[in-house]
């Protein structure tokens, strides 16, 4: 039964499957929760049939992450809004379509805190490579340009989880705007225009 329907669907689309069975996994139960067996029932194959296409539990978080990141990128744009204020009320407005996806990586972005998780090292890179590009489009509009970008990774992680914690009442695209007017204004920074020399 499980090898007819494994041939039925082509390689892709059967790693597809899994990553989305493994990302609503792990969602609600972390990583260390997670059972490949669950994965595997999910989808309706053995566990050696799900390595096959995954290689490794550590390997299917790693795929999973990365399709996540991949699915962002395509969806606010390529090249994305190259005004940083711009770019982050997309990402907020992404992220407030797909609660399942936020609480997946809140969750693991705690846990990889420890050095011996999996996603340790993917985390770790991830967060300077936000930073790093955030500062550099916070240049034109701010006289602390990392400054401003690790404020903005703060707030917009923190409204996240105050989403995550009782979304039914909570707004995350009204809370980050009225969070912007703060964050974008002053005399070190403006709604996405060039701060005016003295």
């Amino acid at each position: 039964m499980a090898r007819r329907e494994r041939s039925r669907l082509p390689a892709p689309e059967r790693r597809r499957q899994i990553i989305e069975a493994a990302t609503a996994l792990v969602a609600e139960r972390g990583f260390w929760g997670l059972s490949m067996q669950d994965v595997a029932d999910a989808c309706g194959l053995t566990v050696p049939g799900l390595l096959h296409h995954v290689g490794s539990k550590d390997g299917l978080l790693i795929a999973v992450l990365e399709h996540r990141d991949a699915e962002d990128h395509r969806a606010i744009g390529d090249p994305p809004p190259s005004d940083l204020r711009a770019l982050c009320a997309a990402l907020v407005r992404r992220n407030a379509t797909q609660p399942e996806i936020v609480r997946l990586f809140a969750v693991l972005a705690a846990e990889s805190l420890a050095p011996d998780h999996p996603a340790h090292d993917y985390f770790a890179a991830r967060q300077q490579g936000v930073l790093d590009a955030l500062t550099a489009l916070a240049k034109p509009v701010s006289a602390r340009p990392e400054a401003l970008a690790r404020q903005i990774i703060a707030t917009m992680d923190g409204l996240q989880l105050q989403w995550l914690r009782a979304p039914a009442g909570t707004d995350l695209v009204a809370m980050w705007e009225a969070a912007a007017q703060m964050l974008f204004a002053g005399p070190t920074a403006s709604a996405g225009r060039p701060a005016r020399s003295r």
